[in-house]
């Protein structure tokens, strides 16, 4: 069995964070203080941390971009088919840390930065977070480029450039107040503009119909600015590109037309052509049918397939330029992440059919095996519905387009089943109910050569429920991806202490290579290991509440249990019924104040959407909850509430890696998968949860005992749906429920208003579609069952040690290794593009050697 290292020994072998070098340190320095100097225009005596900061990502930048024009270069020479993954959002966080670990050059950098006297936390912490995302779906898209770069894959992340991100949330008095997100404030010095590459994007307009077939005419033109982030691989020298598209007017803007005679006027008007890229719309698992919303999906996606075809006309191979189609879906994969740019379906048709003068037949054929739909919800009101009026105004083609795709859809189904027009009305992209409206996921699953769900109980429900006429016709379309997060960032990054513990046990291959983490099975009795992992955890426990401490000025008993509830707040995640186990432990200890309790340090923290009411209440009531217990000399230090404020990736960073235990306990059958779930099995927490999205996996892969699992599987939400949920029946027959829901309704938790949380106990009583009181019992005794662990240190760390070595299966790089090779048809590959160091001859060879394999 492995034996714990010395730290000497530990020295030796790690490199996980890069050769120190003295060369390397004196170059970095060397290169700091140049950016300093002419990038920066400062010097010693005036220079601000800020300024610092950008010294360093410069100088850390320069070492990207010899990689990053050898990669590109590199495919140009192979020809490899290229993966386009598309999204509305892209939720990147930090670029700084990440980038010098994927570059082993932390160290390095650390080293230097030390002998310059400066701090390097300080100078991580100046960096705004790229917020271009709501959630798990616009993470997961930024865990996916890591991986895609890091397996070697011609991969390309395709978005807009958000002028203002996911907004800033600030506490006040207890309710969430939004500020504008202006990241851009001081420059981003990692995207380099392209303005060469520029496109003009068609909105409104008419069809025209002539003999050479249908036009689209009279448009008003808006222009795609693109901006290309560096996305670099794990110490591989592949450095791949996101390009994001921001929105400009064309410089006759307003001006051609006749009847402007106010110049000024039209000047001030580009704002309204640049609006188009302003605002990420701030809604998570919510579909808001606003007609910039679809403005800047349309973008998105017509500048993104302009830039796909340029891209695959013009190849080395040949003449230098490829004139037929035929060969697309082979040199072309596109991923579409959710419905949101679901319109590349009908786009690529037009370009096929009105521009490049194809069939209608070939078209279609190049078009579903060019692209494939990702789902990532279920929810009922987060499906896009695009009013036909408003396609019909905005983009008059491309509704001809959907028209048409649907009448041959309708045609062949109504073949296969004469009879059955309520089949033919589900199927359609059409809905007539209600004013006309196109169901854009029923597009994307016609348009896809393949569709799947995010999580094994998400794909089979969608299957059976959803989407179940649509895999009844072809079942082979549908395929589950078990979503994925990236080692780099959620461990190596965040929890340097652990990965190095993980490292110093079994090697450092295990961050390529995430299965590698069963070996720890082999070390969950081995004292020193239980002894080092729960030192570990508790060093970042103590450095969270400094941090804590320092940001909320409250005192935090680091030895309690860290209780952790951090996502978006919304209905179906159940942020409530955590809220009233917390009245029930303060009801609690306030009955028997000398019983014996096991301390905890509850943490909530999301955002709500900003029109989303409910989600806004649910926040005030935690808060006030919070501040009642949090003042009552009775409770004391045992039972502590925090609203953790503005949660975002940066933060996720700090609170995961302190958890003692992750709260995931949503309705079973609504939440897709979840990722943070699995940022928090990897870094050392347990989980209690419901058997929904990817919890059902980990149980599988740790073993169900080494989590706590409560409350009703989807059958049994099924069942209570046709009986009927009544939520009286549990308030009548559980005494402590009945006391939390009173003291809610009498103003216990707000004296001075006591019908302030009047909607939320209506809902909970009424109209509770997520059946909170259901699984309320069972979701406190399973409370009971993880405090009782807690008290056996060494039994609560075996446990810990369990989950960490099951956590393998849930790395982006097994997610994108399986869409790959059973989606895109392409083969990840561990070869190392030559580093800039090496002659531009040595790419030729490599790119030969890759050609031979193919």
């Amino acid at each position: 069995m492995a034996t714990p290292l010395t730290d000497q020994e530990k020295r030796k072998q790690i490199s996980i964070r890069g050769i120190v070098g003295v060369e390397n340190v004196a170059e970095i320095k060397k290169g700091f203080n140049r950016h300093l100097h002419f990038t920066l225009v400062k010097d010693r005596n005036i220079a601000t941390p800020r300024d610092y900061y950008f010294a360093l990502a410069h100088t850390v930048r320069d070492h990207l971009v010899g990689r990053w024009i050898r990669t590109q270069q590199y495919y140009y020479e192979v020809d490899p088919k290229r993966v386009y993954y598309l999204s509305l959002e892209f939720y990147m966080g930090r670029t700084l840390q990440n980038t010098m670990i994927n570059l082993g050059l932390q160290n390095a950098c650390d080293e230097a930065i030390y002998q310059l006297g400066l701090d390097m936390e300080d100078l991580e912490e100046m960096e705004e977070d790229a917020g271009l995302g709501n959630g798990g779906l616009g993470r997961l898209a930024a865990c996916f480029l890591d991986s895609m770069a890091t397996l070697g894959l011609a991969a390309y992340g395709y978005g807009i450039r958000y002028e203002y991100g996911i907004f800033n949330q600030k506490i006040r008095d207890g309710w969430q107040v939004e500020e504008a997100d202006d990241w851009l404030r001081h420059g981003n010095p990692w995207e380099k503009a392209r303005p060469e590459y520029m496109l003009p994007v068609h909105f409104y307009g008419r069809v025209e119909e002539s003999q050479e077939g249908s036009r689209w005419v009279d448009t008003q033109v808006v222009l795609a600015m693109p901006y290309d982030t560096p996305i670099p691989g794990f110490m591989n020298n592949t450095v791949n590109t996101m390009r994001l598209w921001s929105a400009k007017a064309p410089n006759d803007f307003n001006l051609r037309d006749f009847n402007v005679g106010d110049y000024i006027e039209a000047v001030l008007d580009r704002n309204l052509a640049e609006n188009i890229s302003r605002v990420l719309y701030p809604n998570d698992n919510f579909f808001e049918g606003k007609e910039l919303r679809l403005k800047q999906e349309y973008f998105v996606v017509a500048a993104t397939l302009q830039d796909i075809i340029r891209r695959f006309k013009t190849t080395k191979k040949g003449a230098g330029a490829r004139t037929s189609f035929q060969g697309f879906p082979e040199k072309v994969a596109i991923q579409l992440n959710d419905t949101h740019p679901a319109m590349a379906i009908p786009e690529l048709m037009r370009i096929f059919v009105d521009i490049e003068k194809l069939d209608w037949d070939t078209a279609w054929d190049l078009t579903k095996r060019t692209f494939a739909y990702t789902n990532h919800t279920v929810l009922p009101e987060a499906l896009e519905r695009w009013p036909v009026e408003l396609l019909e105004t905005l983009l008059p083609r491309h509704l001809q387009i959907i028209y048409r795709i649907n009448q041959s859809h309708l045609d062949s189904i109504a073949s296969l089943f004469p009879e059955d027009m309520d089949r033919l009305r589900r199927m359609s992209l059409i809905e007539e109910d209600g004013g006309k409206r196109v169901n854009m996921a029923h597009l994307c699953i016609l348009g896809s050569h393949a569709v799947n769900g995010v999580a094994q109980i998400h794909s089979d429900i969608i299957k059976t429920s959803v989407f179940r006429d649509f895999s009844e016709l072809e079942p082979d379309k549908f395929q589950n991806k078990t979503n994925g997060i990236t080692p780099r960032r959620w461990l190596l990054l965040c929890n340097p202490g652990l990965a190095e513990l993980i490292a110093a046990v079994i090697g450092e291959d295990y961050v390529k290579d995430l299965s590698q983490l069963k070996k720890l099975m082999l070390l969950v009795d081995n004292e020193a290991f239980i002894r080092d992992v729960s030192k570990v955890k508790q060093d970042n426990k103590e450095k969270f509440a400094q941090y804590l401490e320092k940001e909320y000025r409250v005192e935090i008993n680091p030895a309690s249990m860290f209780d952790v509830h951090v996502k978006r707040i919304h209905e179906y995640k159940r942020q409530l019924l955590n809220c009233l186990h917390i009245i029930t432990m303060y009801n609690r200890i306030k009955k028997n104040p000398t019983a014996p309790f096991v301390p905890r340090t509850i943490i909530i923290g999301g955002k709500a959407a900003p029109g989303y009411h409910m989600a806004k209440m649910i926040i005030k009531l935690i808060t006030a909850v919070g501040d009642v217990v949090n003042n009552d000399p009775v409770v004391g230090s045992k039972l502590k509430v925090i609203y953790l404020e503005n949660y975002r990736v940066s933060l996720a960073e700090k609170v995961i890696p302190a958890t003692d235990l992750s709260e995931q306990i949503s309705t079973a059958g609504t939440e897709a998968s979840g990722t943070g779930n699995m940022k928090f099995m990897l870094n050392g927490a347990l989980t209690i949860g419901t058997m929904d999205g990817a919890n059902v996996e980990m149980a599988e892969e740790a073993g169900e005992e080494n989590l706590f699992i409560f409350g009703m599987r989807v059958e049994d939400v099924a069942a209570l749906d046709l009986k009927g949920y009544d939520a009286m029946v549990y308030y009548k027959r559980n005494p402590e429920l009945r006391c939390v829901m009173d003291q809610i309704t009498s103003g216990y938790f707000n004296p001075k208003n006591p019908d302030m949380f009047k909607d939320v106990t209506d809902m909970l009583f009424k109209y509770d579609r997520f059946k909170v009181f259901a699984d309320f019992d069972d979701y406190v005794k399973a409370q009971e069952k993880v405090s009782k662990l807690y008290q056996k240190p060494k039994e609560w760390t075996k446990m810990v040690i369990k989950n960490i070595a099951a956590s393998g299966k849930f790395s982006s790089d097994r997610t994108i290794s399986d869409y790959a090779r059973e989606v895109w048809g392409v083969e990840p590959t561990d070869l190392k593009i030559p580093p800039p160091s090496e002659p531009r001859e040595a790419i030729d060879e490599t790119a030969a050697r890759a050609l031979n394999k193919m």
